[in-house]
C-alpha cells in the first residue's frame, strides 16, 4: 500500500511558524512579558516560553531582568526584548542612473546610506563595481562587516519573477546584468534578493510611507518612466512571470501613448517650447544651451517656475496632470486600489499636480482611488528593499547565524 503524502504540520515546521510569530511581534514592540506574547500570538504559555528559550539561545532575543513588583503575587514575569543588533540588512536601489545603499538593523532603523552615479556605466561589471563601492562605504559608516549582513534586498528597473529572476524578454531589460545577484553574493557572501523596483516601492510605502494601514495599494514610480507596484489585500502582486504592474500598455492608452514619466515629459515639453523664440517665459533664463542646441531645462526648474506663477510652466503642469490622471485612472479601473501613491525623485514636486489629477479622475472611473505623493522621496525603493530583506530574515530566522551582539 502506498503511503499518503504528509500534509500535517511537522514539529520543525510548527517551530518555525511559532518562532516567526514571536519574532514578528517582538521586532515591532519594545520589552514584552511572556503574558503579553501569549496575548499577542495566541500561543500557549508553554509554547511561548519554549520558543523564547530557543530564540534566546540563538541570539534573536534577549531576556531582561524580570524586576519585582511588591504588589504582585507569585514569581515575577519573564521579560523579553528583540535583539535588533544581532545582524543587519541592506536595501539597495539600482536605478538606471544611480544606486543607493541603506544599512539597517533588524528593526529597520537606517544606520548609514551611500550612493553612486551609474550614468557612465557601459558594462555589467562596471555597474557591479560601483554598487560594491557604495556598499563598502555604507558598511564602513555603519561599522558593520559583510559577515554581519544577513540579507540584501536589491531593486532593479526590470520585471522579476517570484523566484528573483530578472526577465529579459523586452529589449529594454537586456541592458541589465541578469547575474547581478550571483555577482554580489560571490563578492560579499550574503544572500541577494532581487525584486522589481516598483514592487519594492509599494512594500516601502506600505511599511513606512503614506500606505501604512492600507492593504489595497498602488505605487506609481513616475520619474523618467512610469512603473507601478501593486498590493491587493496586503499581498504583493507579481503575476505569472513578474509582469504585474508593468506599464507598456500605456502605449495603447489615448492621451498617454508611451511610458515616459513626469520628469521626462516636463523636460521635453519645456525644451520644445523654448525652441520657439517668440514665447516669453522665465524658463528661458534658466536654460543652459550646449553648442548648436536649444537650452535644456530640468523638471525641477519647470515645477519651480510654475510655483512662481510662470504661465508657460503652469501650462506644462496642467498637461502633466491630465496625462497622469489617465495613468492613475487605468490603475483604478484595472486593480481598484484604495490609494495610489506617486513616488520617486519627482514625488515632492508632483504634489502640485494633485488637485488637477483628483478633479479629472471622477470623469474616468466611478470608483476613483485617493491619490497622494510619497513622503519617502528618492529612498522609496531602498526602503522597500530593506523591508524585503527583513521579510526574508524573519522567514528564515532559525537558519541564520547571528552576530550575538547585545
Amino acid at each position: 500500500m502506498t503511503s499518503a503524502p504528509v500534509t500535517a504540520a511537522t514539529p520543525p515546521l510548527l517551530r518555525r511558524v511559532n518562532a516567526g510569530k514571536l519574532l514578528g511581534v517582538l521586532s515591532t514592540a519594545g520589552v514584552m512579558t511572556g503574558t503579553g506574547l501569549i496575548q499577542a500570538t495566541g500561543l500557549t504559555r508553554a509554547t511561548v516560553h519554549a520558543v523564547c528559550n530557543d530564540l534566546i539561545g540563538m541570539g534573536w532575543v534577549i531576556e531582561l531582568d524580570p524586576g519585582r513588583d511588591d504588589t504582585a503575587v507569585g514569581r515575577p514575569s519573564r521579560r523579553f526584548e528583540f535583539n535588533s543588533r544581532a545582524g543587519y540588512v541592506l536595501g539597495i536601489d539600482i536605478g538606471a542612473g544611480r544606486t543607493t545603499v541603506l544599512v539597517a538593523d533588524l528593526r529597520g532603523v537606517t544606520l548609514a546610506r551611500a550612493s553612486r552615479s551609474l550614468s557612465a556605466v557601459k558594462t555589467p561589471a562596471e555597474r557591479t563595481a560601483l554598487v560594491t563601492e557604495a556598499v563598502v562605504e555604507a558598511l564602513a559608516v555603519a561599522d558593520v562587516s559583510d559577515s554581519q549582513v544577513l540579507a540584501a534586498g536589491v531593486g532593479v528597473a526590470a520585471p522579476v519573477d517570484r523566484a528573483g529572476n530578472i526577465l529579459v524578454d523586452d529589449e529594454f531589460w537586456r541592458r541589465f546584468d541578469t547575474d547581478l545577484g550571483q555577482r554580489l553574493t560571490s563578492l560579499h557572501g550574503w544572500p541577494v534578493l532581487l525584486e522589481n523596483d516598483a514592487n519594492l516601492a509599494v512594500l516601502g510605502e506600505h511599511w513606512r510611507g503614506q500606505g501604512q494601514g492600507i492593504d489595497d495599494l498602488a505605487v506609481l514610480l513616475a520619474g523618467e518612466r512610469f512603473g507601478s507596484g501593486l498590493m491587493d489585500s496586503g499581498r504583493l502582486l507579481h503575476g505569472s512571470r513578474g509582469g504585474a504592474g508593468e506599464m507598456l500598455y500605456l502605449k495603447l492608452v489615448e492621451g498617454v501613448g508611451d511610458t515616459h514619466g513626469i520628469a521626462r515629459i516636463a523636460r521635453d515639453q519645456a525644451t520644445a517650447i523654448l525652441a520657439d523664440p517668440t514665447i516669453e517665459t522665465s524658463l528661458r533664463a534658466l536654460a543652459h544651451p550646449s553648442a548648436g542646441t536649444v537650452g535644456a531645462v530640468t523638471a525641477e526648474q519647470v515645477f519651480a517656475a510654475a510655483a512662481a506663477g510662470d504661465e508657460v510652466a503652469l501650462g506644462i503642469l496642467r498637461s502633466l496632470a491630465a496625462r497622469t490622471a489617465r495613468v492613475v485612472a487605468t490603475l483604478g479601473i484595472l486593480v481598484n486600489p484604495e490609494l495610489v501613491v506617486i513616488g520617486g525623485a519627482v514625488a515632492e514636486a508632483a504634489g502640485q499636480l494633485l488637485p488637477d489629477i483628483e478633479e479629472q479622475l471622477s470623469g474616468y472611473t466611478s470608483t476613483p482611488p485617493r491619490v497622494a505623493v510619497s513622503s519617502l522621496g528618492d529612498a522609496i525603493v531602498s526602503v522597500g528593499a530593506v523591508r524585503h530583506a527583513l521579510n526574508y530574515v524573519e522567514q528564515h530566522a532559525l537558519d541564520l547565524e547571528l552576530t550575538r551582539s547585545g
